[in-house]
Formats: C-alpha cells, sequence, structure tokens
C-alpha cells in the first residue's frame, strides 16, 4: 500500500511538471508571435507577456483545473483577477471571479461564493456578454441547488433562460432546462421535471451535439428510474454511456455508471448495483469531484445494506455523512442521514439510529419536503417500551436486593429515585408536547369550523336562490304547459303568454349562468386563465346580446371604450362582469335612459366605468352591494327579478385578476360602477 501512494505521488508530481512546461511553452509561442507583427508587448522579470491574452489563458487553465486540481485552480484565478484589475479588463475579471467562486461552491462555503458570484455577474453585464452571463447564473443556481437553497436556485435559473431565449443560445438554453428538472425531481415533481426535460432533449436534437444529447440522456434514465419506467431507464442510460466512453469524458463516465447502479438499487439487484457503483467510484478517484462522489457513497451503502453488508454500508454511509457536513451538501446529508438511521435502527443500536432520524426529518424539513414521520413516531414507541421495562427490571432487583444486605437498600432508594426523577423529567417533556399538538389539533378544528360555517352559509344562500327566483317562473312555465295540456289554454290565448314566458325563461338563464359561475369561486372550482384580450370588442359583445332588453325600456347603451383597448386577464370572466353590471343597470334604469361605458389607462391598469341614469342607491344599500356575507335583491324599475348575485360574482372575478371593484351612486341621479383590470402592452414579455 505504500509503494501505490508512493506511485501516485510521484505520477502527480510529474503531471504538475509536465502542465507547467506546456503552459510556459504556449506563452512563449504567444510572445513570438507578437514580436513577429512587430508589436511590442509588455514584458515582467520572467519574460511573460501580462496582457489579456495572458489573463485569458490563466482563466481557461483553472477552468480545466476544477475536478483535478483545486489548489492550482484558486492560485491562477487570483493570479488572473490581480491583472485584470489592473487591465481593466472586465471579460478576464469576471471569468476569474466565476473560477473563484466554484472554488469556494466546491469547498463548501456557500456565503463567499455567493458572494463571488454575484461580483461576477454584476461584472459580466458591463461588456453585454450573455454567453458568459449565462455561465455564471448557471454556476449559480448549481451552487445554490448543492446548498439546498432550491427557491433561489430556481429563480436564476428560470433568469437565464429568459437570457438564453433572448441571446437565441440554444446550447446554454438546453443546459438551463435540464437543470431545472434536476430541481424538480429533487423536490419529487416528477411531471414538472418531464416536462424541462423534454424541452431540453427537443433542444439538443436542433444542436445536433451527441455530447450534450448523452448528458440529457443520463438525467432522463435517472428520473424514469424514479418513477418507476425500470426499462426506459435502462436503455437511456446504455445510450448515454456509449456516448461518453466514446468520448472517453472521465467525470461523465462516472456519474453516468453511477446512476446505472441507481437503476439496479431500484429494482434491489444489489450486487450488480454494487458492481457499477464500484466502477464509477474507481473513476472518480481520478478526478476531484467530492459533490458528485457525495451521492455515490450514499448509493453504495444502500446497496450494500440491501445486500446484508452492514459493517460496509456503515462505512460508505459515515463518509458520505462527513464528506456532506464539511461541504454544506444539504441534500447529500439528507440521505447520509437516512441510510445510517436505518443502519443503525438494524444493529439495533437506537440512540444513534434516533439521533440519524431526527436529522433526516430536519434536513427534510429544510428543503421543504413533507416526508412519513411515522417511522421516527415508531421507533419512539419501541424506546419508551424498552425503558419501561428495563425500569421493572431493575425495581424487581432492587427489591430482591431489600433481603440480602441494609447496604443494597439505601443504594437502591437511590437508583430508584433517579430513575423516578429522570422518568418525570421525560413525563413532563412528553405532556408539553402533548398539549401542543392539542393546540395545533384545535387550530385546525377551528379551522374547519369556520369553513364548514362558510359552506352552509354557501348552501343556504343557493338555496334561497333557487326557492325564490327559480320555483316561481319555473311553476308559471309548467303551470302553463299543463293548462296546454289539458285544454283549457288555446293556441291563441297561449300566445298571449309567450312574451312573458321568454322574458321568464331568460331571467332563469341568466340566474342559472350567475349561479354556477358564483358556485365555481364558492367551491375554488374556478380556474382564472389570463390571456391578452381586446376589451372594446367584449363590450361591444355585450351591448349587442343584451340590446333586446334595451329595447323594450327604450334605453340608450352607448360604447365609448377607444379601439384596440388590450386588457391582460380571462376575457371570459371580464365578459361576465360587463354583462351582470349592465344588466344590473338596465333593471334600475327607466324607460328612456341611458347607459355608458367608457375606459381609460390609470398606471398600470385600464379602469372601466359603467354609467347609468337610474334610480341610484342610498349610502346604505350600496353597503348592502358589496357586503360578502348577504345577497342584497330588489325589483327593477319594471318588476325585474334578480339574484343579488351579480355584483359580489363581479366583484370576485375582478379581484381574481388583480383589480378592484367600486361603485358611487345617488338617489334620482343614477349609479356607476368601476372596475380595474392589468393592462396588456405591460404583460405582453411576460406572457412569451
Amino acid at each position: 500500500m505504500p509503494s501505490e501512494i508512493k506511485n501516485k505521488v510521484y505520477f502527480l508530481t510529474n503531471k504538475k511538471l509536465f502542465f507547467k512546461l506546456v503552459f510556459t511553452c504556449i506563452l512563449l509561442f504567444s510572445c513570438t508571435i507578437n514580436a513577429s507583427e512587430g508589436k511590442t508587448p509588455k514584458v515582467s522579470n520572467d519574460i511573460v507577456p501580462k496582457d489579456t491574452i495572458y489573463v485569458n489563458t490563466l482563466n481557461n487553465r483553472a477552468k480545466r483545473l476544477r475536478f483535478y486540481n483545486s489548489d492550482s485552480l484558486l492560485s491562477l484565478a487570483n493570479e488572473a483577477l490581480k491583472l485584470s484589475e489592473q487591465l481593466e479588463y472586465s471579460y478576464g475579471i469576471s471569468n476569474a471571479l466565476l473560477h473563484t467562486a466554484n472554488y469556494y461552491s466546491d469547498a463548501g462555503n456557500s456565503k463567499k461564493a455567493n458572494k463571488l458570484y454575484n461580483q461576477a455577474l454584476e461584472e459580466s453585464k458591463k461588456i453585454n456578454d450573455s454567453h458568459l452571463q449565462l455561465s455564471i447564473m448557471n454556476n449559480f443556481a448549481q451552487s445554490y441547488y448543492y446548498f439546498g437553497d432550491y427557491a433561489n436556485s430556481l429563480a436564476i435559473y428560470l433568469e437565464g433562460v429568459e437570457l438564453a431565449e433572448k441571446s437565441n443560445n440554444n446550447r446554454m438554453l438546453s443546459v438551463m432546462n435540464e437543470n431545472i428538472a434536476n430541481l424538480y425531481s429533487a423536490q419529487k415533481d416528477y411531471d414538472q421535471a418531464l416536462l424541462f426535460l423534454e424541452k431540453s432533449l427537443k433542444l439538443n436534437l436542433t444542436l445536433k451535439n451527441d455530447f450534450n444529447s448523452a448528458k440529457t440522456l443520463c438525467n432522463y434514465a435517472y428520473l424514469q428510474s424514479e418513477i418507476g419506467n425500470i426499462n426506459n431507464a435502462m436503455f437511456n442510460i446504455n445510450k448515454s454511456i456509449s456516448i461518453f466512453e466514446e468520448y472517453n469524458n472521465i467525470r461523465w463516465i462516472a456519474k453516468s455508471y453511477r446512476v446505472k447502479g441507481d437503476i439496479y438499487l431500484k429494482q434491489k439487484k444489489y450486487e450488480w448495483a454494487i458492481r457499477w457503483y464500484d466502477q464509477s467510484f474507481h473513476l472518480y478517484d481520478q478526478i476531484k469531484n467530492n459533490r458528485d462522489k457525495l451521492t455515490l457513497l450514499s448509493g453504495l451503502a444502500y446497496a450494500h445494506f440491501g445486500n446484508n453488508n452492514t459493517d460496509t454500508a456503515e462505512l460508505y454511509a459515515l463518509t458520505a455523512y462527513n464528506n456532506s457536513k464539511e461541504l454544506n451538501s444539504i441534500k447529500n446529508l439528507e440521505s447520509a442521514a437516512d441510510i445510517l438511521y436505518k443502519i443503525n435502527k438494524h444493529k439495533k443500536d437506537f440512540e444513534k439510529s434516533l439521533f440519524f432520524h431526527e436529522l433526516y426529518e430536519k434536513v427534510t424539513d429544510s428543503l421543504s419536503r413533507n416526508e412519513n414521520k411515522r417511522s421516527l413516531l415508531m421507533l419512539q414507541t419501541k424506546i419508551e417500551r424498552d425503558k419501561q421495562k428495563e425500569t421493572k427490571e431493575v425495581v424487581d432487583k432492587l427489591e430482591n436486593a431489600k433481603l440480602r444486605s441494609a447496604i443494597y437498600i439505601g443504594s437502591s432508594i437511590l437508583i430508584i429515585w433517579a430513575i423516578i426523577t429522570f422518568m418525570m423529567s421525560r413525563s413532563r417533556k412528553a405532556h408539553k408536547k402533548l398539549n401542543t399538538e392539542l393546540q395545533l389539533k384545535q387550530v385546525v378544528l377551528e379551522n374547519r369550523e369556520e369553513e364548514l360555517q362558510e359552506i352552509n352559509e354557501t348552501k343556504d344562500k343557493l338555496f334561497s336562490i333557487i326557492a325564490h327566483d327559480l320555483r316561481g317562473p319555473i311553476g308559471a312555465l309548467l303551470d302553463v304547459l299543463k293548462m296546454m295540456k289539458s285544454g283549457d289554454l288555446a293556441i291563441t290565448e297561449f300566445r298571449d303568454f309567450v312574451p312573458k314566458l321568454i322574458k321568464d325563461v331568460d331571467h332563469i338563464s341568466f340566474t342559472l349562468n350567475n349561479l354556477l359561475s358564483w358556485g365555481q369561486t364558492q367551491m375554488n372550482g374556478a380556474t382564472t386563465n389570463t390571456t391578452l384580450a381586446e376589451l372594446n370588442t367584449l363590450a361591444e359583445n355585450n351591448i349587442n346580446l343584451l340590446a333586446e332588453t334595451a329595447k323594450k325600456k327604450n334605453i340608450t347603451l352607448i360604447n365609448e371604450i377607444p379601439e384596440n383597448t388590450i386588457i391582460f386577464s380571462d376575457p371570459n370572466q371580464i365578459d361576465i362582469v360587463i354583462r351582470n353590471i349592465i344588466s344590473n343597470a338596465l333593471k334600475f334604469t327607466p324607460k328612456g335612459g341611458k347607459i355608458t361605458i367608457d375606459a381609460q389607462e390609470k398606471y398600470q391598469f385600464i379602469e372601466v366605468t359603467i354609467k347609468d341614469t337610474g334610480i341610484g342607491m342610498s349610502e346604505e344599500d350600496l353597503s348592502k352591494v358589496f357586503a360578502s356575507n348577504q345577497s342584497h335583491t330588489t325589483f327593477g324599475t319594471d318588476n325585474e327579478k334578480g339574484t343579488g348575485l351579480g355584483i359580489s360574482l363581479s366583484k370576485e372575478m375582478v379581484e381574481n385578476n388583480g383589480g378592484n371593484l367600486w361603485a358611487k351612486s345617488k338617489l334620482g341621479k343614477g349609479t356607476i360602477f368601476y372596475f380595474t383590470v392589468p393592462k396588456g402592452e405591460d404583460n405582453y414579455q411576460y406572457t412569451l
């Protein structure tokens, strides 16, 4: 074993000397070219030009050394940063900051890494280099992901997707979509993960890049195994492995071998899983990618544990656990804690088992996922029973000891006192925990009681409307039809009832539509699908729809909304709002009146006004119209009926679309209803 270590050290030393020699030759060759072109490069004491080409060479080499020699990476990046600042070379500064941030991120120093990523991103914006910005954003988001901050990671990825689309950078767009899929996969939201992975696969087809496609197929295979499509997963991972081996990319070969091991682990084929894990482990020893290796260590622990190699499993699990803490990798700490919990439980080391289970629960909560906590409760129950059993055995032994010796009696009393004190302390803690749980359940019950009360109010309101506003017209229609059937009503007489019946049926139809829309909003069944819509067209359609009703009362409907007034809302809901308010105005406007619809821009909103010359309302009636816990309805100027739902429904729909609805009214002078909806132009870029 010592000779092997010595050979490795010798190899690494010669490798470093080789890289230095090649690097020096490149720089001297660059100097020769500048001199042959008649340029006079800046030369330091060691005759190396300190220009932007030199800076780019330093940064490129630092990038290549990330997973091989992190200390050299930091040294080269620091030198590149210093020279770039002297040359005021923003591109070099941004790249150097990126490589330095990667170093601290890989080392587990998230605070320092995030600060450097921010500086690199700000510097890249000065030169408007979108590709560099995307590269920084991708590494920044990955760093957040590694440290368990999924929210900030997703925010940066989504910003990167927008920038990649804007700059037509399909390669980085594919990378961003693939990494977003990994985020959702970590949260076990596999539907969303598949959606983003499929986008990445389509982009790779247009790029015609086998290596990038292989990366996506590797992640796709892992996701398919997570959702149980083992055959699909195995097909895709084998395909990606063949491509990686063709390119001889050690890092991705190691990762793909690890994923294949994960797939076998899912099938509980532990021997095969270990075989592929071991090959991956051997390759990871050739590079320095401790983060990817963490996942592999946990996989090896699970596989050996499943294969009944408990001691080997514990060795790998403890290594994963310690490395996860060192690198501050929350995600890998979670899996390491989980397998260590299972191993110690199997070994009946309940104290350690409880420690790792509590750690697993804590880490899981920090990643915003709800895992099943029954196993911990069962374990605590078992420990309590074991403690009670042990206590009983101790008490029995002490009682027997009283017969043997007076000395044992005194010792027994002390032991019993200590045990009772300990149990009382545990009892107080358990009682306190139980009280907390009861308080939480009380809050849940109170919330459910409020929900039940709201449901009962909704039910009472529905039955009230059905009983008073639907039963009457339907009953009248039924009576006329029965009279027709029995011959008590002639056809000529029936025609006299037709206008009244049409009016009642229109009322029933309008009421039912409002009831259905209102019922959906009350039962949380209605969804708001916002899109661009033309407001003038919505108003004109409703004017045409209600023209016959207006004509009967000789009421003039005027549309003064400018053409091409674009709003960003759900057109179906805004259509219902306009129709309800105009219908309400028609109901309370006397014959010969006028209803005017207008709209104007107010900051980021369009403010719509619907003004009538009706009978108006008092302040008391106006407040009842907008009351959420009651419906207020009266007969119109021609004794028209209503449900009292129209304005309440309209208010909810306007608010669902991000606006507000209010009204002003005076008795005898009419009413003006106002509502706002977001402008379309401000939301256009958002909808792309």
